[in-house]
Protein backbone atom coordinates (compact mmCIF):
# COMPACT_ATOMS: atom_id res chain seq x y z
CA UNK A 1 0.00 0.00 0.00
CA UNK A 2 2.68 2.60 0.88
CA UNK A 3 5.05 1.48 -1.84
CA UNK A 4 1.56 2.25 -4.50
CA UNK A 5 1.19 5.62 -2.60
CA UNK A 6 4.94 6.53 -3.26
CA UNK A 7 4.44 5.59 -6.36
CA UNK A 8 1.47 7.96 -7.28
CA UNK A 9 3.37 10.48 -5.58
CA UNK A 10 6.34 10.75 -7.28
CA UNK A 11 4.54 10.40 -10.90
CA UNK A 12 3.09 13.25 -9.59
CA UNK A 13 6.60 15.32 -8.91
CA UNK A 14 7.40 14.29 -12.08
CA UNK A 15 3.94 15.50 -13.92
CA UNK A 16 4.37 18.79 -12.61
CA UNK A 17 7.75 19.46 -13.05
CA UNK A 18 7.13 18.53 -16.77
CA UNK A 19 3.84 20.20 -17.27
CA UNK A 20 5.82 23.45 -15.92
CA UNK A 21 8.29 23.18 -18.01
CA UNK A 22 6.31 22.77 -21.06
CA UNK A 23 3.78 25.85 -20.11
CA UNK A 24 7.62 28.11 -19.82
CA UNK A 25 7.53 28.82 -23.72
CA UNK A 26 4.00 28.84 -24.27
CA UNK A 27 3.70 31.82 -21.34
CA UNK A 28 6.96 33.54 -22.37
CA UNK A 29 5.25 33.98 -26.09
CA UNK A 30 2.18 35.05 -24.76
CA UNK A 31 4.03 37.95 -22.72
CA UNK A 32 6.29 38.70 -25.44
CA UNK A 33 3.11 39.09 -27.80
CA UNK A 34 1.38 40.89 -24.96
CA UNK A 35 4.00 43.88 -24.58
CA UNK A 36 4.92 44.18 -27.97
CA UNK A 37 2.79 46.15 -30.47
CA UNK A 38 2.55 43.92 -33.81
CA UNK A 39 3.59 40.93 -32.58
CA UNK A 40 1.65 37.68 -32.99
CA UNK A 41 1.61 34.44 -31.36
CA UNK A 42 3.05 32.20 -33.57
CA UNK A 43 3.48 28.84 -32.84
CA UNK A 44 5.73 27.66 -34.81
CA UNK A 45 8.93 29.57 -32.11
CA UNK A 46 6.60 27.39 -29.09
CA UNK A 47 7.17 24.06 -31.18
CA UNK A 48 10.76 24.61 -32.01
CA UNK A 49 11.67 24.75 -28.19
CA UNK A 50 8.99 21.52 -27.73
CA UNK A 51 10.93 19.76 -29.98
CA UNK A 52 14.17 20.24 -27.82
CA UNK A 53 12.28 19.42 -24.30
CA UNK A 54 10.59 16.41 -25.92
CA UNK A 55 14.13 14.78 -26.33
CA UNK A 56 15.35 15.70 -23.04
CA UNK A 57 11.76 14.06 -21.76
CA UNK A 58 13.13 10.91 -23.73
CA UNK A 59 15.95 10.47 -22.05
CA UNK A 60 13.93 11.11 -18.71
CA UNK A 61 11.72 8.51 -19.63
CA UNK A 62 14.31 6.11 -20.51
CA UNK A 63 16.57 6.89 -17.26
CA UNK A 64 13.33 7.10 -14.75
CA UNK A 65 12.37 3.09 -15.78
CA UNK A 66 15.42 1.67 -17.27
CA UNK A 67 18.66 2.80 -15.88
CA UNK A 68 17.87 5.07 -12.29
CA UNK A 69 16.73 1.60 -11.39
CA UNK A 70 19.76 -0.08 -11.63
CA UNK A 71 21.44 2.37 -8.73
CA UNK A 72 18.21 2.99 -6.24
CA UNK A 73 17.71 -0.11 -6.46
CA UNK A 74 19.74 -3.18 -7.43
CA UNK A 75 23.17 -0.95 -6.45
CA UNK A 76 25.01 -1.45 -10.04
CA UNK A 77 27.04 1.51 -9.72
CA UNK A 78 29.41 0.75 -12.32
CA UNK A 79 26.79 -0.73 -14.81
CA UNK A 80 24.97 2.31 -14.07
CA UNK A 81 27.48 4.99 -14.74
CA UNK A 82 28.88 3.60 -17.43
CA UNK A 83 25.19 3.41 -19.15
CA UNK A 84 24.80 7.23 -18.68
CA UNK A 85 28.21 8.34 -19.64
CA UNK A 86 27.18 6.67 -22.86
CA UNK A 87 24.27 8.46 -23.38
CA UNK A 88 25.30 11.61 -22.64
CA UNK A 89 27.71 11.04 -25.15
CA UNK A 90 25.01 10.15 -27.54
CA UNK A 91 23.14 12.91 -26.96
CA UNK A 92 26.55 15.51 -27.17
CA UNK A 93 27.36 13.80 -30.67
CA UNK A 94 23.41 14.58 -31.88
CA UNK A 95 23.81 18.21 -29.93
CA UNK A 96 26.71 18.85 -32.20
CA UNK A 97 25.57 17.87 -35.30
CA UNK A 98 21.98 19.04 -35.12
CA UNK A 99 22.74 22.45 -32.93
CA UNK A 100 21.53 26.04 -33.43
CA UNK A 101 23.09 26.96 -36.72
CA UNK A 102 20.58 24.97 -38.52
CA UNK A 103 18.30 27.29 -37.25
CA UNK A 104 17.86 31.12 -38.12
CA UNK A 105 18.62 33.28 -35.44
CA UNK A 106 17.78 37.29 -35.12
CA UNK A 107 20.45 39.31 -34.52
CA UNK A 108 20.80 43.13 -32.98
CA UNK A 109 19.37 45.85 -35.10
CA UNK A 110 22.55 47.78 -36.04
CA UNK A 111 24.19 50.10 -38.87
CA UNK A 112 26.32 48.28 -40.99
CA UNK A 113 29.64 50.67 -41.74
CA UNK A 114 31.32 50.69 -44.96
CA UNK A 115 34.13 48.70 -43.15
CA UNK A 116 31.83 45.91 -41.42
CA UNK A 117 29.97 45.14 -44.48
CA UNK A 118 30.63 41.84 -45.66
CA UNK A 119 32.47 40.90 -48.75
CA UNK A 120 29.98 40.35 -51.09
CA UNK A 121 28.35 43.83 -50.42
CA UNK A 122 31.32 45.89 -51.31
CA UNK A 123 32.68 47.75 -54.33
CA UNK A 124 29.36 47.99 -55.71
CA UNK A 125 28.48 44.26 -55.35
CA UNK A 126 24.95 42.87 -54.26
CA UNK A 127 23.68 39.43 -53.16
CA UNK A 128 21.99 37.94 -55.23
CA UNK A 129 18.82 38.14 -52.97
CA UNK A 130 18.91 41.88 -53.28
CA UNK A 131 19.25 41.70 -57.23
CA UNK A 132 16.38 42.52 -59.83
CA UNK A 133 14.27 43.93 -56.80
CA UNK A 134 14.54 41.51 -54.33
CA UNK A 135 15.34 42.57 -50.78
CA UNK A 136 16.55 40.00 -47.83
CA UNK A 137 14.16 37.81 -45.88
CA UNK A 138 13.07 39.74 -43.35
CA UNK A 139 11.16 38.89 -40.09
CA UNK A 140 7.97 40.62 -39.30
CA UNK A 141 9.06 43.21 -37.68
CA UNK A 142 11.21 44.08 -40.27
CA UNK A 143 14.37 43.23 -38.87
CA UNK A 144 16.84 41.27 -41.20
CA UNK A 145 17.07 37.55 -40.66
CA UNK A 146 20.77 37.34 -40.31
CA UNK A 147 22.20 33.76 -41.38
CA UNK A 148 24.87 32.02 -39.82
CA UNK A 149 28.40 32.98 -40.25
CA UNK A 150 30.07 30.28 -42.86
CA UNK A 151 33.55 28.81 -42.58
CA UNK A 152 36.18 28.31 -44.81
CA UNK A 153 35.62 24.91 -44.79
CA UNK A 154 32.12 24.53 -44.34
CA UNK A 155 32.26 23.50 -40.71
CA UNK A 156 31.08 24.66 -37.24
CA UNK A 157 33.21 26.02 -34.27
CA UNK A 158 34.73 23.20 -32.15
CA UNK A 159 32.25 21.64 -30.01
CA UNK A 160 33.94 22.60 -26.67
CA UNK A 161 33.90 26.40 -28.06
CA UNK A 162 29.24 26.17 -28.60
CA UNK A 163 28.06 27.58 -25.77
CA UNK A 164 24.82 26.15 -26.72
CA UNK A 165 25.77 22.70 -27.14
CA UNK A 166 27.59 22.85 -23.20
CA UNK A 167 24.45 24.37 -22.03
CA UNK A 168 22.52 21.52 -23.41
CA UNK A 169 24.97 19.00 -21.79
CA UNK A 170 24.75 20.57 -18.61
CA UNK A 171 21.21 20.39 -18.47
CA UNK A 172 20.91 17.19 -19.71
CA UNK A 173 23.26 15.87 -16.66
CA UNK A 174 21.04 18.08 -13.95
CA UNK A 175 18.22 16.65 -15.02
CA UNK A 176 19.36 12.82 -14.58
CA UNK A 177 20.79 13.83 -11.40
CA UNK A 178 17.58 15.42 -10.27
CA UNK A 179 15.67 12.39 -11.12
CA UNK A 180 18.00 10.46 -9.13
CA UNK A 181 17.82 12.46 -6.39
CA UNK A 182 13.76 12.38 -6.08
CA UNK A 183 13.84 8.44 -6.71
CA UNK A 184 16.83 8.28 -3.81
CA UNK A 185 14.27 10.42 -1.51
CA UNK A 186 11.14 8.15 -2.20
CA UNK A 187 13.32 5.01 -1.37
CA UNK A 188 14.98 6.62 1.78
CA UNK A 189 11.42 7.59 2.92
CA UNK A 190 9.85 3.91 2.04
CA UNK A 191 13.15 2.46 3.59
CA UNK A 192 12.60 4.69 6.77
CA UNK A 193 8.99 3.77 7.06
CA UNK A 194 10.06 0.07 6.50
CA UNK A 195 12.61 -0.07 9.30
CA UNK A 196 10.00 1.76 11.82
CA UNK A 197 7.16 -1.27 10.56
CA UNK A 198 10.02 -3.46 11.41
CA UNK A 199 11.70 -1.86 14.89
CA UNK A 200 7.82 -2.44 15.97
CA UNK A 201 7.49 -5.57 15.11
CA UNK A 202 10.33 -6.86 16.27
CA UNK A 203 9.35 -5.68 19.86
CA UNK A 204 5.77 -6.92 19.77
CA UNK A 205 7.40 -10.25 18.33
CA UNK A 206 9.46 -10.45 21.23
CA UNK A 207 7.24 -9.78 23.98
CA UNK A 208 5.21 -12.13 21.85
CA UNK A 209 8.16 -14.60 22.53
CA UNK A 210 8.23 -13.71 26.13
CA UNK A 211 4.56 -13.97 26.85
CA UNK A 212 4.62 -17.40 24.67
CA UNK A 213 7.66 -19.34 25.44
CA UNK A 214 8.93 -18.05 28.80
CA UNK A 215 5.35 -18.28 30.07
CA UNK A 216 4.64 -20.16 33.25
CA UNK A 217 4.56 -23.36 31.93
CA UNK A 218 8.35 -23.20 30.83
CA UNK A 219 9.50 -21.81 33.62
CA UNK A 220 7.68 -24.23 36.29
CA UNK A 221 9.23 -27.46 34.36
CA UNK A 222 12.21 -26.49 34.07
CA UNK A 223 12.08 -25.42 37.69
CA UNK A 224 10.67 -28.53 38.20
CA UNK A 225 13.42 -30.39 36.20
CA UNK A 226 16.43 -28.22 38.12
CA UNK A 227 14.90 -29.45 41.29
CA UNK A 228 15.07 -33.21 40.86
CA UNK A 229 18.53 -32.81 39.49
CA UNK A 230 19.69 -31.61 42.32
CA UNK A 231 19.19 -34.76 44.26
CA UNK A 232 19.97 -36.66 41.99
CA UNK A 233 23.44 -35.27 40.19
CA UNK A 234 24.36 -31.72 41.78
CA UNK A 235 26.59 -30.51 39.13
CA UNK A 236 24.08 -31.41 36.34
CA UNK A 237 21.37 -29.21 38.60
CA UNK A 238 23.85 -26.45 38.79
CA UNK A 239 24.82 -26.20 35.24
CA UNK A 240 21.25 -26.05 33.96
CA UNK A 241 20.20 -22.88 36.63
CA UNK A 242 23.28 -21.01 34.55
CA UNK A 243 21.88 -22.39 30.91
CA UNK A 244 18.79 -20.75 31.87
CA UNK A 245 19.82 -17.29 33.32
CA UNK A 246 21.41 -17.14 29.44
CA UNK A 247 18.43 -17.76 28.09
CA UNK A 248 16.60 -15.01 30.20
CA UNK A 249 19.68 -12.72 29.73
CA UNK A 250 19.57 -12.96 25.94
CA UNK A 251 15.85 -13.04 25.48
CA UNK A 252 16.27 -9.94 27.77
CA UNK A 253 19.08 -7.84 26.54
CA UNK A 254 20.71 -9.65 23.25
CA UNK A 255 17.36 -9.50 21.55
CA UNK A 256 16.85 -5.44 21.66
CA UNK A 257 19.54 -5.00 18.61
CA UNK A 258 18.95 -5.64 15.05
CA UNK A 259 21.28 -7.62 14.56
CA UNK A 260 23.32 -10.31 16.78
CA UNK A 261 25.90 -12.60 15.94
CA UNK A 262 25.72 -15.90 14.28
CA UNK A 263 27.44 -17.55 17.66
CA UNK A 264 25.76 -16.18 19.86
CA UNK A 265 22.25 -17.49 18.13
CA UNK A 266 23.29 -20.80 18.40
CA UNK A 267 24.48 -20.79 21.78
CA UNK A 268 20.74 -19.52 22.66
CA UNK A 269 19.11 -22.27 20.89
CA UNK A 270 21.61 -24.87 22.28
CA UNK A 271 21.02 -24.04 26.12
CA UNK A 272 17.19 -23.98 25.19
CA UNK A 273 17.56 -27.28 23.60
CA UNK A 274 19.20 -28.83 26.86
CA UNK A 275 16.53 -27.34 28.66
CA UNK A 276 13.91 -28.74 26.70
CA UNK A 277 15.82 -32.08 26.33
CA UNK A 278 15.81 -33.00 30.46
CA UNK A 279 12.25 -33.93 30.06
CA UNK A 280 12.98 -36.54 27.84
CA UNK A 281 14.17 -39.86 27.77
CA UNK A 282 17.09 -41.37 25.40
CA UNK A 283 14.55 -42.04 22.84
CA UNK A 284 15.15 -38.38 21.08
CA UNK A 285 18.39 -38.16 18.82
CA UNK A 286 19.27 -34.78 18.82
CA UNK A 287 21.95 -33.78 16.41
CA UNK A 288 23.17 -30.36 15.69
CA UNK A 289 26.07 -30.08 12.75
CA UNK A 290 27.03 -26.60 11.26
CA UNK A 291 30.51 -24.77 9.76
CA UNK A 292 33.12 -23.62 11.87
CA UNK A 293 33.11 -20.47 10.26
CA UNK A 294 30.01 -18.58 11.51
CA UNK A 295 31.64 -16.05 13.47
CA UNK A 296 31.75 -13.09 11.05
CA UNK A 297 27.57 -13.79 10.45
CA UNK A 298 24.99 -11.69 12.22
CA UNK A 299 21.46 -12.65 11.89
CA UNK A 300 18.02 -11.20 13.08
CA UNK A 301 17.56 -12.18 16.99
CA UNK A 302 15.35 -15.37 17.87
CA UNK A 303 15.32 -15.91 14.42
CA UNK A 304 15.57 -19.71 14.47
CA UNK A 305 13.93 -20.31 17.76
CA UNK A 306 10.72 -20.74 16.44
CA UNK A 307 11.58 -23.68 14.22
CA UNK A 308 13.12 -25.48 17.33
CA UNK A 309 10.50 -24.84 19.45
CA UNK A 310 8.01 -26.60 16.89
CA UNK A 311 10.10 -29.17 16.46
CA UNK A 312 9.93 -30.14 20.56
CA UNK A 313 6.46 -29.36 20.98
CA UNK A 314 5.26 -31.66 17.86
CA UNK A 315 7.92 -33.85 17.23
CA UNK A 316 9.04 -35.42 20.32
CA UNK A 317 6.80 -38.35 21.72
CA UNK A 318 7.67 -40.15 24.96
CA UNK A 319 6.11 -43.24 23.92
CA UNK A 320 8.31 -44.03 20.53
CA UNK A 321 11.76 -43.05 19.18
CA UNK A 322 11.98 -39.08 17.91
CA UNK A 323 14.14 -37.32 16.69
CA UNK A 324 15.67 -33.37 15.72
CA UNK A 325 17.83 -32.58 13.14
CA UNK A 326 19.26 -28.80 12.90
CA UNK A 327 21.74 -28.03 10.33
CA UNK A 328 23.39 -24.84 9.13
CA UNK A 329 25.64 -23.89 6.16
CA UNK A 330 27.08 -21.84 4.09
CA UNK A 331 27.00 -22.11 0.69
CA UNK A 332 27.50 -19.64 -2.73
CA UNK A 333 24.57 -18.76 -3.99
CA UNK A 334 23.23 -18.65 -7.92
CA UNK A 335 24.59 -14.95 -8.33
CA UNK A 336 27.96 -16.08 -6.19
CA UNK A 337 27.03 -14.24 -2.95
CA UNK A 338 27.18 -15.66 0.22
CA UNK A 339 24.25 -17.70 1.49
CA UNK A 340 23.11 -19.70 4.67
CA UNK A 341 20.93 -22.70 4.38
CA UNK A 342 19.60 -23.51 8.06
CA UNK A 343 17.15 -26.27 8.25
CA UNK A 344 15.29 -28.52 11.17
CA UNK A 345 13.77 -31.70 10.22
CA UNK A 346 11.74 -33.55 13.02
CA UNK A 347 10.06 -36.51 13.45
CA UNK A 348 5.75 -36.51 13.23
CA UNK A 349 3.78 -38.93 15.59
CA UNK A 350 -0.07 -38.79 15.59
CA UNK A 351 -1.75 -36.36 18.37
CA UNK A 352 -4.52 -37.55 20.34
CA UNK A 353 -7.72 -36.00 19.69
CA UNK A 354 -8.38 -34.97 22.89
CA UNK A 355 -4.66 -32.64 22.72
CA UNK A 356 -6.47 -29.77 21.30
CA UNK A 357 -4.53 -27.30 23.35
CA UNK A 358 -1.55 -26.52 21.90
CA UNK A 359 -1.07 -24.64 18.34
CA UNK A 360 -0.54 -26.86 15.28
CA UNK A 361 3.09 -27.23 13.70
CA UNK A 362 3.63 -24.49 11.08
CA UNK A 363 0.44 -22.45 12.26
CA UNK A 364 0.42 -18.77 13.34
CA UNK A 365 3.98 -18.97 14.65
CA UNK A 366 5.05 -20.09 10.93
CA UNK A 367 2.62 -16.89 9.48
CA UNK A 368 4.71 -14.53 12.17
CA UNK A 369 8.26 -16.04 11.17
CA UNK A 370 7.20 -15.25 7.14
CA UNK A 371 5.98 -11.82 7.67
CA UNK A 372 9.17 -11.14 9.89
CA UNK A 373 11.56 -12.43 7.06
CA UNK A 374 9.74 -10.14 4.41
CA UNK A 375 10.06 -7.27 6.25
CA UNK A 376 13.90 -8.07 6.92
CA UNK A 377 14.90 -9.84 3.44
CA UNK A 378 12.33 -8.85 1.10
CA UNK A 379 12.29 -11.08 -1.77
CA UNK A 380 15.90 -12.35 -0.92
CA UNK A 381 14.99 -15.15 1.01
CA UNK A 382 13.54 -18.53 0.65
CA UNK A 383 11.28 -20.51 3.67
CA UNK A 384 10.23 -23.92 2.80
CA UNK A 385 7.58 -26.08 4.18
CA UNK A 386 8.16 -30.09 3.55
CA UNK A 387 5.24 -32.22 5.68
CA UNK A 388 4.12 -35.10 4.97
CA UNK A 389 2.82 -38.01 7.18
CA UNK A 390 6.55 -39.04 9.21
CA UNK A 391 8.54 -35.95 9.18
CA UNK A 392 8.40 -32.01 9.34
CA UNK A 393 11.20 -30.13 7.81
CA UNK A 394 11.71 -26.01 7.47
CA UNK A 395 14.57 -25.22 5.12
CA UNK A 396 15.29 -21.26 5.52
CA UNK A 397 17.80 -19.54 2.48
CA UNK A 398 18.89 -16.11 3.39
CA UNK A 399 21.55 -13.69 2.78
CA UNK A 400 25.25 -13.32 4.81
CA UNK A 401 25.64 -10.76 6.40
CA UNK A 402 29.13 -9.74 8.12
Amino acid sequence: MQLSKDKRQETLVYLVLWGLLFATPVLSLYIRTVNTPGQSFDWSEVFVVWRQFGLFFVIFLVHNHLLAPLLVYRQRKLLYFSIVAVVVALFAVYQFNTGPDDIPRRGPRHEMAEGHRPPEMRDGHRPPEMRDGHRPPMFDDGRPLERPPHKPDGKRPPFLLNPHDLTAIVVLVLMLFANLGIKLYFKQRRDQLQMTKLEKQNLEQQLQYLKYQLNPHFLMNTLNNIHALVDIDGERAKETIIELSKILRYVLYESNRERVPMAKEAEFMENYTHLMRIRYTDRLRFTVSQPDDIGGIVVPPLLFISFVENAFKHGVSYQQDSYIDISCQRLKGKGGEDRLLWSCRNSKHPKPDTDTGSPRQGGVGLANVRQRLDLIYGDNYTLSVNDDEKKYEVILDIPVEA
